[in-house]
C-alpha cells in the first residue's frame, strides 16, 4: 500500500495501525490514502494529523525538524509530541480545520524540545483542511520549512551593523562604549546580558565601561578588578585578558538571571579579548551571556568573534580619536605658549637693540668726533645688522601679538595710493642698480581707506622686497586701483615665479618654496604669512597668481568704508609700542642683495705682507651669500691666506673647478647651489674629492653638527663664531691636509718598495731556476768522470774529485735556499705531502752526512726510533734534516753532534744537540728570522737563511721548532710535528 524508497515509507508500511484508532489500513477511506501517499512522496517537510485524535503521519523531510521526537511521533497525537509548542500551534490548526480555510504565518517563533534542551527556533508554515471521502473536514495537512537560522542571522547582522556604523564615527571612547551597551541592550534575545570592561592606563586593572542586565557594582560586576589579586575567579578575566576566549558554564553560581524569549536561567558565557591593533596587549574584555535557548554552535560562536572584532575596531578608532584630539590639544598648547614666548623675548630683545643702535647711530653721525674710515665701515656693518635684526623681532613680536589676538591697530582714513607709491618708490635705487625697472602706477582712488598706516606699511615692504628678491630681470611693478568697490593694490614681478603645487601653501607660516633660485636664502618664512594676517586684520583678502618662470602677482583687496572693521578701533589712540621702521632696513637689505653680480667670483682680498714670502700661502675659496658675512670672514683670513669670495655655491663650484683651492668655506643655505650640494659636487669630481671643506650655518646644536660633519664635511661651524675660532679650524683643517698629503707620499713610497722586493723576489726565483739546469749537468758530467777513471788515476784525481762534488752540492742547497726565499716571501710555498718513514728518511740524510762529519773529525752518534710514518712532504723534511746536521757539524767542529728521532702519543720528535760554541740567549728570538746570524760571517760564512726556511717548513707541516742551551757548551735543537701532517689548506697539494 506504501511501498516507497524512503525511510518513512518503510515506517508506515510497518507500523501497527490496527492498534490505533484509525485501524487496519484495509479500513481506511481512500482520501486518508491518497493523503498519506501524497506526503510521503514530497521532499517538502509535510505532517497530517487525522481524526479528533490528532493522530500524525510525516515524511523524511519533516522528520528531521523535529529531531529526537522521530520516530516515536509517527501515529501519536500531535498534541502529544508538540505538547510544549501547542499553545501556539493549537489556536492555529483548530480555526483552520473549523473554518476550511487554509492560512500562512512566515518566521513563526516556536519553542521546540528536540535536542535536550528549550530551543528558539522559526518556521514559516501553512495549515490546509483535510477531508475525508464524504468531504467532512477530519484532520490538517501542514507544509512547513524551518527558517531558524534566517532570522536569527538577519537579527544578529543588525546589531553588528549598527556597530559597524558607530565605528567610524569620531567619538571619544567614553561615548563609544555608551554606544556599544546600549546596542547590545537592544538584543537581548541573543545577548542576556553583558560587561564591558577596559584597561586602565596602568596595565594591571580593568574597569567596567558598562553592563547589560546587570547593575554596576554589583558582586557579580565590580567596577574595577586587579588582575593579579581577582583576575582568575570575577569572570575569568585573566585569561582573556591573555588572549583566551573562555567559555564559562557556571553563570547560575555567580549571578541568577533570565533570558531568552521565556525567561529561562541563563548558564552560560563567553569572555573575550577586545584586541588591540598588532601584538599589543587586549584593550579589554567583553563578558556577554549565552541565550538559554539557543545551543553554542558555530554560527552563534562566529557571531560572538565578529561582536568582538566590532567592538574591538570601535574602540581602537575611538582611541585613536582621542589620542589625534590630545596631540592637537598639546600642539595647540605648544603653539600658544610659543606665541606668548615670541612676545615676551621679542620684547627682551628690542631693548639691548636699542642701546646698540642708538650709540652706534651717534657715533656714525659724528657726536663723538670724525672717525677713521676703517672704524665707520665696522661700524656701518654693525648697524645695518642691528637694524635687521630689529626688524626680524618686530616681525615676530606683531606675529605672535596677531595670534594672540592681542594687536590693537588703530583704523585711520588714509590715502591708500599715495602711501603705497611713497613706500615702494623707497626701493627704486636698489632695484635699478640690480639693472630692473620699477614701475609704480598709483592714481588717487576715489575716496581714503580706513587702514593702520603702520601695518599697511609691513603689508607693502614685504611684497616688494620679496617681488625684488626672485626678480633678476625684467621688471617690478606697483599698481593700485578701484574694483567692485573695493581698493586693490597689486605687485607684480618678473621673477622665477611660484611652483603650482607650492601655491596653497605660500601663507603659511615658516614655509618657504624649496630650490627656488632667489637672491638670498636667508629670512624667517613668516612674512607672507605676516602679510595675509594683517590684510585680514583689515577685513581684506590676499591671493596669489604665479607661473614658473614667468612671475607672479600678489593682489590685496580692502572694502571701502568702516562696516567691515571693529567701530572702538576706528580712530583709537595707540596703546601698544608700534613695531614700523620705515622702508630704510628693507632697502638696506635689498641693497646688500644687489652689491655685485652673483656668479662672478670677487678678487682677493688685498692681504698683509707675507711673513715668509718664501713659502706659497694656502689659498681659500670662500661662498656666502649675505655680503657682510663675506667682508667680515674675508677680512679675518686675508693677513693669514689668499681668499677669493664668491656669493652663492654654484659660483664656488665653478671656481673651485677652474682652481681648485687648498680649503673651502661655504655657508649651507645660498641661492641657485647650497652648502650641501656644492659639497657633493666637489665630492664628485676626481681632482676636488679630497679638498678639506668647511661649512657655516645658523643651525646650532649637537644634531645639526652631527648632519654636518655625516654630509661628508671635514668640519662645521656654528653661527656666531669668534675670528679667533674660524682662524684655528681654518688652520688645523689646512695642517690635516698637509698630514694627509704627506702620509699619501709614504703610503706610494712604501708600495714602490714593495713593489721592488716583489720584482727582487721574482728575480731570484727566476735565478734560481735558470742556475739549477748547469749545476744539473755539471754535477751529471763529474759523476761521469769519476766512472771512467782508471784505477791508477784515482789515487790522482779522486780527492780533487771529491772536493769539486762537495762545491756542487754546497751551491746546489744554495741554490734551492734562494728559490725558497722567492717562494716563502711571496707565498707560493707549496708540500707535496705523502705518506713517509720518517725514520728512513733521517737515516739516508745522516748516511749523506757522515763522510762530512769524518773529514772534519765530528762523532755522529744516531738514535732513531723505526718506523715512525706520517705524513709529510720527503723533500721539505730531507732538506729541515740536512739544515740541522750541517749547522751542528759546522759549529760543533770536533765536538760529538747528537741526533734522535722518537714518537709521541700523535707526534714525531727531531732533536739534534752539538757541543759547539752555543747560541747566546739574546739571539736566540732572531735566529730563525731572514738573513739572521749568530756569529760572524768572516768565520763561518752562510747567508743566515737555513734557519729561517727550516722555521717556515717546520710551521707550514702544523709543526714547532724551538733552541735551548746544551749542558757545557752548544746548542740543542727541538722539532715537533704531527704525525697526521698538515690540515687541508688551499694551494698545498697533497701528493
Amino acid at each position: 500500500m506504501f511501498a516507497g524508497p524512503s525511510q518513512m515509507h518503510a515506517l508506515v508500511q510497518a507500523h501497527d495501525w490496527a492498534s490505533t484508532p484509525l485501524g487496519p489500513v484495509e479500513t481506511w477511506p481512500q482520501s486518508l490514502k491518497a493523503l498519506v501517499r501524497t506526503l510521503l512522496s514530497s521532499r517538502y517537510p509535510m505532517v497530517l494529523t487525522w481524526g479528533p485524535s490528532f493522530l500524525q503521519f510525516y515524511n523524511d523531510a519533516y522528520s528531521k525538524l523535529i529531531g529526537d521526537k522521530h520516530p516515536a511521533a509517527l501515529g501519536l497525537d500531535i498534541r502529544i509530541t508538540m505538547a510544549e509548542a501547542w499553545d501556539t500551534l493549537g489556536p492555529m490548526i483548530h480555526k483552520v480545520m473549523a473554518t476550511g480555510v487554509a492560512n500562512w504565518t512566515p518566521a513563526l517563533m516556536l519553542l521546540l524540545e528536540r535536542s535536550g534542551y528549550r530551543e528558539e527556533s522559526y518556521f514559516s508554515v501553512s495549515h490546509a483542511p483535510a477531508e475525508d471521502d464524504a468531504g467532512r473536514i477530519v484532520g490538517m495537512l501542514a507544509v512547513c520549512s524551518e527558517v531558524t537560522e534566517q532570522v536569527l542571522g538577519e537579527r544578529r547582522l543588525r546589531l553588528l551593523r549598527d556597530l559597524a556604523s558607530q565605528s567610524g564615527e569620531t567619538r571619544s571612547v567614553e561615548n563609544v562604549c555608551h554606544d556599544v551597551v546600549a546596542a547590545l541592550r537592544g538584543h537581548p534575545l541573543d545577548i542576556p546580558f553583558a560587561l564591558l570592561y577596559l584597561r586602565a592606563p596602568d596595565g594591571g586593572t580593568f574597569t567596567l565601561c558598562g553592563a547589560v542586565g546587570l547593575e554596576d557594582g554589583d558582586l557579580a560586576s565590580p567596577i574595577t578588578v586587579d588582575l593579579e589579586k581577582d583576575g582568575g575567579h570575577v569572570w575569568s578575566l585573566k585569561r582573556a585578558e591573555a588572549g583566551e576566549t573562555v567559555l564559562l558554564k557556571d553563570v547560575e553560581r555567580r549571578v541568577t538571571l533570565k533570558g531568552g524569549p521565556w525567561n529561562d536561567p541563563v548558564r552560560e558565557a563567553l569572555v573575550m579579548p577586545i584586541a588591540s591593533s598588532g601584538k599589543a596587549a587586549p584593550l579589554g574584555v567583553l563578558v556577554a551571556g549565552l541565550s538559554p535557548n539557543r545551543a553554542l554552535d558555530e554560527g552563534y560562536r562566529s557571531f560572538y568573534e565578529l561582536l568582538a572584532g566590532q567592538v574591538s575596531v570601535a574602540l581602537r578608532n575611538a582611541r585613536a580619536y582621542e589620542e589625534e584630539r590630545q596631540r592637537a590639544e598639546t600642539l595647540a598648547e605648544l603653539d600658544r605658549v610659543k606665541t606668548a614666548f615670541f612676545s615676551n623675548i621679542s620684547h627682551e630683545f628690542r631693548t639691548p637693540l636699542t642701546l646698540m643702535l642708538g650709540p652706534v647711530e651717534d657715533l656714525l653721525t659724528g657726536r663723538a668726533g670724525a672717525l677713521p674710515q676703517a672704524a665707520r665701515t665696522e661700524l656701518e656693518v654693525l648697524h645695518r645688522n642691528a637694524g635687521r635684526l630689529l626688524r626680524l623681532v618686530n616681525s615676530l613680536l606683531d606675529f605672535s601679538r596677531l595670534e594672540a589676538g592681542r594687536i590693537q591697530a588703530s583704523y585711520t582714513p588714509t590715502e591708500l595710493s599715495a602711501l603705497s607709491a611713497d613706500l615702494a618708490s623707497s626701493f627704486r635705487s636698489a632695484v635699478e642698480r640690480a639693472g630692473l625697472k620699477l614701475t609704480v602706477d598709483c592714481p588717487p582712488l576715489s575716496q581714503p581707506v580706513y587702514l593702520d598706516p603702520d601695518l599697511w606699511e609691513k603689508v607693502v615692504l614685504n611684497l616688494v622686497s620679496n617681488a625684488f628678491k626672485f626678480t633678476f630681470k625684467g621688471e617690478l611693478s606697483v599698481r593700485t586701483r578701484e574694483r567692485h568697490g573695493h581698493a586693490v593694490l597689486e605687485v607684480r614681478d618678473t621673477g622665477t615665479g611660484i611652483p603650482a603645487s607650492e601655491l596653497p601653501h605660500i601663507f603659511e607660516r615658516f614655509h618657504r618654496v624649496r630650490d627656488a633660485r632667489s637672491r638670498t636664502h636667508e629670512g624667517t618664512g613668516i612674512g607672507l604669512a605676516l602679510v595675509r594676517e594683517l590684510v585680514t586684520l583689515h577685513g581684506g583678502t590676499v591671493h596669489v597668481d604665479s607661473t614658473e618662470g614667468r612671475g607672479t602677482a600678489f593682489t590685496v583687496e580692502l572694502p571701502f568704508g568702516t562696516a567691515h572693521l571693529p567701530a572702538e578701533r576706528l580712530r583709537a589712540p595707540r596703546e601698544q609700542e608700534s613695531t614700523a621702521t620705515g622702508a630704510s632696513p628693507y632697502v638696506e637689505e635689498a641693497l646688500r642683495w644687489s652689491v655685485e653680480d652673483l656668479p662672478i667670483v670677487e678678487e682677493p682680498h688685498p692681504a698683509v705682507p707675507h711673513p715668509a714670502p718664501d713659502v706659497a700661502r694656502a689659498r681659500v675659496l670662500l661662498a656666502d651669500d649675505n655680503a657682510d658675512m663675506r667682508d667680515y670672514i674675508r677680512r679675518v683670513l686675508a693677513p693669514h691666506f689668499e681668499v677669493a669670495a664668491v656669493a652663492d655655491g654654484q659660483a664656488a663650484l665653478e671656481s673651485a673647478l677652474a682652481h681648485p683651492p687648498d680649503l673651502v668655506l661655504s655657508d649651507v643655505m645660498m641661492p641657485r647651489l647650497d652648502g650641501v650640494g656644492l659639497l657633493r659636487a666637489l665630492r664628485a669630481a676626481p681632482h676636488t674629492r679630497d679638498l678639506p671643506i668647511l661649512l657655516l650655518s645658523a643651525r646650532a646644536g649637537e644634531e645639526a653638527t652631527l648632519e654636518g660633519i655625516a654630509s661628508g664635511a671635514d668640519d662645521y661651524l656654528v653661527k656666531p663664531f669668534s675670528a679667533r675660532e674660524l682662524l684655528v679650524r681654518v688652520k688645523s683643517n689646512l695642517e690635516l691636509v698637509r698630514m694627509r698629503r704627506e702620509a699619501a707620499r709614504e703610503r706610494a713610497h712604501v708600495e714602490t718598495l714593495m713593489e721592488a722586493v716583489r720584482a727582487r723576489d721574482d728575480f731570484l726565483s727566476a735565478a734560481s731556476h735558470e742556475l739549477k739546469t748547469p749545476l744539473t749537468s755539471f754535477q751529471l758530467n763529474l759523476s761521469a768522470i769519476e766512472r771512467g777513471l782508471s784505477r791508477a788515476s784515482e789515487h790522482n784525481v779522486g780527492d780533487r774529485l771529491d772536493m769539486a762534488r762537495r762545491s756542487v752540492r754546497r751551491l746546489a742547497r744554495l741554490v734551492e735556499t734562494l728559490l725558497d726565499v722567492s717562494q716563502l716571501t711571496t707565498g707560493r710555498l707549496q708540500l707535496a705531502v705523502s705518506e713517509v718513514d720518517l725514520a728512513t728518511l733521517v737515516g739516508e740524510v745522516v748516511a749523506d752526512a757522515e763522510q762530512e762529519a769524518r773529514r772534519l773529525g765530528t762523532p755522529l752518534n744516531v738514535r732513531l726510533e723505526a718506523p715512525v710514518a706520517g705524513n709529510f712532504d720527503p723533500e721539505r723534511m730531507v732538506q729541515v734534516v740536512h739544515h740541522l746536521l750541517s749547522n751542528a757539524l759546522k759549529f760543533g767542529q770536533g765536538s760529538p753532534v747528537e741526533l734522535t728521532l722518537r714518537s709521541e702519543e700523535r707526534s714525531v720528535v727531531l732533536t739534534v744537540v752539538d757541543h759547539g760554541i752555543g747560541i747566546p740567549a739574546s739571539d736566540r728570538a732572531r735566529i730563525f728570522e731572514r738573513f739572521e746570524r749568530a756569529v760572524p760571517v768572516r768565520n763561518y760564512g752562510g747567508l743566515g737563511l737555513g734557519l729561517w726556511v727550516t722555521r717556515q717548513v717546520v710551521e707550514a707541516h702544523q709543526g714547532s721548532i724551538h733552541v735551548e742551551d746544551t749542558p757545557g757548551g752548544g746548542a740543542t735543537f727541538h722539532i715537533r710535528l704531527p704525525l697526521g701532517g698538515p690540515a687541508e689548506v688551499p694551494g698545498m697539494p697533497r701528493a
